[in-house]
């Protein structure tokens, strides 16, 4: 289904909305943290809050009967119409090397006033920018790499940076294909439009792989496609711990219903299969799991239960 066809709310009526609860649109001040740290044997791990995207909750799953996803979000007591998606990034330190996993959104939608706020987390948390020498891109939507394109923070980044993304995935940004996305009004153009403006401003930075590439001792990111062409996730792995952090292979609602479309799926039959097959992976080595859009700060392992999984979130340790 294509963007322009569709007949879903508005991003700007759902950030509308949820903004209504907020004085000025947002907190006055942080109220919770937004950053959680814990180790992988010998690799230090940060994950960090870019914020939250205000989204239509028919992207969840829109190819199923809209009675169905409206009986699991109402179990889940999640609202019908428009949901609060987590935005995480992670920072990892390994081999003497600073990796940013991830830059958020930045301000490529100003629709999403809530997102976008990485950078100056980063610092509240006592990281330097200019510390970072290497950047992975799970994949080229403007949430994952716009923060990049923020005002100043290209300034602040070390000019021999290393911005790490499958080939797969700067090919397909060169002439993107949506007609199998269900988005909301504007998102194909605005995220066109950012991916080309990350090509140009990064593109002598960029380091591509085909399969997989090991940017720091224990850090891997490896392809899977699905969701995009290129999209990677990246496994970490020290002493005897390991833990993934997924990208967008998986959401909230795939553990319950793997098979359930993301709106934002380029080739949604293959990241079904991709998300399956890594759930199948991670409940079977029992390693823990982050991702970008299950809630902050994300850290969890995978169950099964019968043919499809559990989610079990991972005891706040501090």
């Amino acid at each position: 289904m294509s963007l322009d066809n569709t007949s879903q709310p508005s991003v700007k009526y759902c950030a509308d909305k949820v903004n209504a609860r907020y004085i000025h649109g947002r907190p006055e001040s942080e109220l919770v943290p937004s950053r959680y740290a814990l180790r992988v044997g010998e690799i230090d791990v940060m994950v960090v809050s870019d914020g939250v995207l205000s989204l239509p909750g028919a992207m969840l799953g829109h190819n199923v009967d809209p009675a169905v996803r409206a009986a699991w979000l109402e179990d889940m007591f999640l609202p019908p119409d428009v949901l609060e998606w987590a935005l995480n990034v992670v920072v990892v330190r390994s081999g003497g090397r600073t990796i940013l996993i991830d830059a958020g959104i930045g301000g490529e939608f100003p629709d999403l006033p809530r997102a976008g706020q990485w950078a100056q987390r980063l610092e509240a948390a006592g990281i330097d920018p200019a510390s970072v020498t290497d950047v992975v891109l799970t994949h080229m939507h403007m949430d994952h790499c716009g923060g990049l394109l923020a005002d100043g923070v290209k300034e602040r980044l070390r000019p021999d940076l290393r911005v790490h993304v499958a080939a797969a995935e700067a090919e397909f940004w060169e002439s993107p294909d949506f007609s199998r996305v269900s988005m909301p009004p504007g998102f194909p153009d605005a995220l066109r439009r950012t991916a080309k403006r990350f090509l140009n401003e990064y593109g002598s930075q960029m380091r591509t792989f085909e399969t997989e590439y090991e940017v720091a001792p224990g850090v891997l990111v490896h392809r899977t496609g699905g969701h995009t062409p290129g999209h990677s996730v990246v496994r970490l792995a020290s002493g005897g711990d390991r833990l993934t952090f997924a990208g967008d292979a998986v959401f909230q609602v795939g553990f319950e219903h793997p098979d359930w479309y993301n709106g934002f799926e380029h080739d949604p039959e293959e990241a079904a299969r991709v998300r399956v097959r890594l759930l199948r992976e991670l409940a079977a080595n029992r390693e823990s799991l982050v991702a970008t859009h299950l809630s902050f700060p994300s850290v969890c392992h995978v169950a099964v239960a019968g043919d499809v999984f559990r989610w079990v979130p991972g005891p706040w340790e501090y």
